[in-house]
């Protein structure tokens, strides 16, 4: 049966703002996870779960230790109780600062007829305000949506960074470096993936690797003080958003800093269209690294993915949580 999600990207009337449900509700607050239905769950686990190998997709917490973009530092404090006798711990942390969903009160649109320039002149997924947001007695769109029933179905692996290695493309994952969509249609055929309605995309172009083995003290400082760092990762074009509408994705994640290309090379921003307009989780600085290698010692880069972001009210973002179970 035809649903707003599933309408072709090409008859959408307006395929930047996809909104089919009614506002300050579960649905709406679920967004494009609702095709993550129980017969859609219970199908990716009789398919993807054989061997019950598992890997978690979390990068520590303390990455990223040198943090751009003026955000805050991970700060994790041992706490103990009756001198000793046991202990709690204290974190202090900003979400965005290592392995992330980016949620629904993550990225805004600009109102149609206006720059967006102003806070005014944008809206996030819904239509909600950045009013409603800032409003703690709101929880419209916020994290405890995804964290109730969380983020459950069949992972495909796009193992860009492999494919480039053995094709001689050779990239810094702190430059524009485009992940063309030509590039991952060929990556998923010769991997044998075929894609399923609600399928969740992972992209590994290998971002954590080099962090954690190439870059010095000095490059990561560097890094954190620039107000306007590069990022490699997905190109952004309307191929790319129809390609990722028509295959009917639930939910889109990489290792890359900011998922798509930063800064943007064209018109186009596709956390607009993916948060603001249909209500598509994005994941960011996910750690692809072993789940590469056990996608590759399986010969299969399919998987049973299960997520459970914080259960926060009125969330903004929150860590993954993922395990890929094979």
């Amino acid at each position: 049966m035809e649903t707003p999600f599933t309408t072709p990207f090409d008859s959408l009337p307006n395929p930047k703002r996809i909104w089919p449900s009614p506002p300050n509700t579960p649905q709406e607050g679920l967004g494009k996870l609702s095709l993550l239905t129980p017969d859609v769950v219970a199908a990716s686990a009789a398919s993807e779960i054989r061997s019950g190998k598992r890997v978690s997709l979390n990068w520590e917490l303390t990455k990223l230790e040198n943090v751009g973009l003026g955000r805050q530092n991970c700060e994790h404090e041992i706490v103990p109780l009756f001198d000793g006798i046991a202990f709690d711990d204290v974190y202090t942390f900003n979400p965005q600062q290592s392995s992330q969903w980016d949620g629904l009160r993550h990225f805004s649109q600009p109102v149609p007829g206006t720059e967006g320039k102003r806070v005014e002149d944008r809206v996030f997924f819904g239509g909600v305000t950045a009013g409603e947001i800032l409003d703690r007695g709101s929880g419209r769109i916020g994290m405890q949506h995804w964290a109730r029933e969380g983020i459950v179905g069949r992972g495909v692996l796009i193992d860009y960074a492999s494919w480039a290695e053995r094709n001689g493309i050779r990239y810094s994952t702190f430059s524009q470096h485009e992940v063309r969509l030509s590039d991952m249609e060929q990556i998923a055929k010769e991997s044998g993936i075929v894609f399923r309605p609600a399928d969740i995309l992972f992209v590994r172009i290998g971002m954590t690797k080099e962090w954690d083995t190439v870059m010095t003290t000095k490059q990561k400082e560097d890094y954190a003080a620039n107000p306007s760092p590069s990022h490699a990762g997905i190109e952004a074009t309307k191929d790319v958003l129809r390609w990722i509408w028509d295959n009917q994705f639930s939910a889109v994640a990489s290792d890359a800093i900011s998922w798509e290309v930063y800064p943007r090379t064209g018109d186009l921003f596709l956390h607009e269209y993916l948060l603001a307009g249909w209500g598509m989780p994005i994941g960011e600085m996910f750690d692809l690294e072993a789940l590469s290698r056990l996608c590759a010692a399986e010969n299969r880069w399919t998987f049973f993915v299960a997520s459970a972001p914080l259960n926060m009210p009125g969330g903004v973002s929150s860590p993954p949580n993922c395990i890929a179970i094979f």
